[in-house]
């Protein structure tokens, strides 16, 4: 059942061409990351585009939408993370919300990439104009950590985490490329990236009641 409220994560990668055609979702936010590649998307409310590295995409499946992923690249392999908030509502009309982050934007800091709307924000909830938001109290923050550039991340009371390397590796704590951990019942996470760097996300959600 995942952690808080974050109940899919998932490291997917498409073959050049290859696609997911059109399926249905109903009351999940879904949000994407672009690991590698060219990423596509389309649904069934006429919303379509081309999202690159770095980029994040939050699909609002609330009443229901049909929409389909797509390697955008017929020569080059394509790699996107795939996550599932549960929303604090059923019933959201569906929306598409993406922006693309640049790589001096996430270079050796979390940065807030998914924050939650106004309205669903707790108190001390992140904010950044930039980001995309979320109709759930749940953050996404993604960082390029050089070698030796630790970056520590302090969690809200009640909250914790779930952290995942895109790319490269941790010696704190000890992760390699793909490699993820739970954090519960504790004050923050300070990360310290391996000899190589790394690429990672953070989704902090609620781990306890309110």
């Amino acid at each position: 059942m995942g952690i808080g409220d974050l109940r899919v994560f998932n490291d997917d990668r498409l073959v050049p061409g290859a696609a997911w055609p059109m399926h249905p979702h109903r009351d999940i936010e879904g949000i994407t990351y672009v690991a590698e590649g060219t990423f596509e998307h389309a649904d069934s409310r006429g919303n379509g585009g081309i999202l690159h590295p770095g980029a994040v995409q939050r699909a609002t499946l609330g009443s229901g939408m049909q929409h389909s992923e797509r390697n955008g690249s017929t020569t080059e392999p394509m790699r996107f993370i795939q996550m599932w908030i549960m929303p604090s509502r059923r019933g959201l009309e569906p929306s598409i919300e993406q922006r693309e982050f640049s790589a001096e934007t996430r270079r050796n800091v979390l940065k807030p990439v998914l924050v939650p709307a106004p309205e669903f924000g707790g108190e001390g909830a992140p904010k950044a104009d930039d980001a995309v938001t979320v109709h759930q109290d749940a953050a996404v923050y993604a960082g390029l950590l050089d070698a030796k550039r630790k970056v520590r991340h302090e969690f809200r009371s009640g909250f914790g985490g779930y952290l995942f390397v895109v790319h490269g590796s941790l010696v704190r704590p000890e992760l390699d490329e793909g490699g993820a951990a739970k954090i519960v019942e504790e004050l923050g996470v300070e990360l310290e990236p391996g000899p190589e760097g790394a690429e990672v996300l953070l989704v902090e959600t609620r781990t306890r009641p309110a």
